[in-house]
């Protein structure tokens, strides 16, 4: 089943045995949500957290160019860059010139100066930042940029009611959830009234993390490696 805010304040709140309206829970369930998705999200490749975002452009004359967070999320990882020509095409009528990754310090050795000399299209690129990069060589012109990369979605809240997490992995949220909430309710140490909780909880969430990890190469068309992985043949030959 899925979840939406609601119901899965109301599941967190059943398996921790406390009032959803008890004033700790509701000032501890916004730290519980970003332990538990962030551990999901990083230890997850998930493929729906790939977004494209081309509403950014370079400036003529500069190597310098910073990327705005989608409106999906922050930006986590940044996999490719395409420039588009010509200028003040968009996503929609221009072509796409791959730009390619490189290091800082071969793009300084290339392509020193931020003056652009004629018909100048960035080829290479390097990350100075989360979001920012040095390109070149520098651009002639203020070509819109497209860019591809992963995202840390928008939380779980009052605001925000599904996620990607919420929405296809609840189990694993649930789960994760728990992990941290053991802290909450004093179940980390030795001395506390059930120190195996935590422990359950840990082991479980591992068990659904590698389901989760199968169900995501599926998608991304491995279903022939991830079949030989799960189901071996046996010596007769049959699975």
């Amino acid at each position: 089943m899925s979840y939406t805010y609601t119901t899965y304040k109301t599941a967190l709140a059943t398996l921790m045995v406390v009032p959803e309206s008890d004033s700790d829970f509701v000032a501890i369930l916004p730290s519980i949500i970003d332990y538990a998705e962030n551990r999901c999200y990083q230890d997850l490749d998930l493929l729906s957290t790939t977004v494209r975002q081309s509403s950014g452009s370079l400036t003529a004359n500069s190597r310098s160019f910073t990327s705005s967070n989608p409106s999906s999320g922050t930006w986590v990882t940044i996999q490719g860059m395409n420039v588009l020509t010509p200028v003040g095409s968009t996503t929609a009528n221009g072509t796409r010139n791959p730009v390619m990754p490189a290091s800082l310090r071969l793009i300084d050795f290339l392509y020193p100066t931020e003056t652009a000399s004629g018909t100048s299209v960035p080829a290479l690129y390097a990350m100075i930042g989360d979001n920012s990069f040095v390109v070149g060589p520098a651009p002639d012109a203020a070509y819109a940029v497209e860019v591809i990369g992963q995202v840390r979605p928008t939380a779980l809240s009052v605001s925000n009611t599904t996620t990607i997490l919420s929405t296809y992995f609840p189990q694993l949220l649930i789960t994760s959830s728990m992990i941290f909430a053991s802290g909450f309710q004093k179940n980390f140490s030795a001395a506390s009234d059930d120190p195996q909780t935590p422990i359950g909880w840990e082991a479980q969430y591992k068990k659904l993390l590698v389901s989760a990890q199968t169900e995501e190469v599926r998608k991304k068309y491995n279903q022939t490696f991830v079949g030989m992985l799960q189901n071996p043949p046996t010596a007769g030959g049959t699975t």
